[in-house]
């Protein structure tokens, strides 16, 4: 950055007072450090901004601006503010983006409470069973509600059929479905396992939850089509025991006492 001179009369004060400014950038900056004097610019009666390269290679093309000012008649600079600005060849920051384009899988965490959009496409209305108000028919409210809470209804929202499609495109596509190494040398697959246990609903005509506590895949959902090493068919060979010869045979006759 070249030295900036406005039309009007440089400040000769405030523009000697380099020293001045490299130190309040030095303390702001600790182990960022400071370069070389880039030059500066009068910004207004009695108020100028020196520039200061910063050496950081994290911010390469961005630079310490250090603002001075003094009291009328005064010869001495006090610092106003020291900043550190992108130059023309910082790299630009990113276009700022809302939450809900910034969330990912994952993010959720202890505490973290995510809000669900009244628009989401994963989701439907459900039945309640509180649609009718209580008070125009108490008696047959209540069973209403009571048969709902029966048959596994009573959500305000349920998952809709672009929900299921998107969950099953994803654990079909993810480590549970059949295109990983843990299903090409597996000895089955797990529709056949013993340890699958399939899940309700129409995702269940594709999914289910393994339950092998040895398996990778303990708790989580598979394919019908994914496979382990840990197969229920996989039977361990049954080894006998064979015996030593006794020192003294006790079971064997001797023929010979008999004769």
């Amino acid at each position: 950055m070249a030295t900036t001179r406005s039309a009007a009369k440089t400040d000769t004060v405030l523009a000697a007072a380099v020293e001045i400014a490299r130190a309040a950038a030095q303390h702001q900056a600790r182990d960022f450090g400071v370069g070389e004097h880039l030059g500066f610019a009068l910004e207004g009666e009695r108020v100028l901004t020196h520039y200061f390269a910063c050496p950081h290679p994290g911010y390469v093309g961005w630079h310490w601006a250090v603002t001075l000012t003094r009291t009328p008649r005064s010869r001495t600079a006090t610092v106003d503010e020291v900043l550190l600005l992108p130059g023309d060849g910082a790299l630009p920051i990113p276009a700022w983006l809302p939450w809900s384009q910034r969330v990912r899988p994952g993010d959720v965490a202890p505490g973290t409470l995510m809000p669900t959009p009244d628009n989401d496409e994963r989701l439907e209305p459900g039945f309640t069973g509180g649609e009718m108000a209580p008070d125009e028919d108490p008696a047959e409210w209540s069973e209403t509600r009571a048969i709902a809470s029966e048959l596994g209804l009573g959500r305000e929202r349920v998952l809709s059929a672009a929900g299921r499609t998107l969950a099953a495109e994803r654990w079909y596509s993810g480590d549970g479905g059949p295109d990983n190494p843990s299903t090409q040398q597996a000895p089955g697959r797990c529709l056949s396992c013993g340890y699958f246990q399939a899940i309700s609903g129409s995702l269940g005509q594709q999914f289910g939850v393994c339950t092998n506590e040895y398996s990778p895949r303990d708790g989580s959902v598979v394919s019908h089509d994914h496979g382990c090493g840990g197969h229920s068919d996989v039977v361990a060979d049954e080894r006998g025991i064979e015996l030593s010869a006794p020192v003294y045979d006790t079971i064997t006759l001797d023929e010979s006492l008999f004769d």
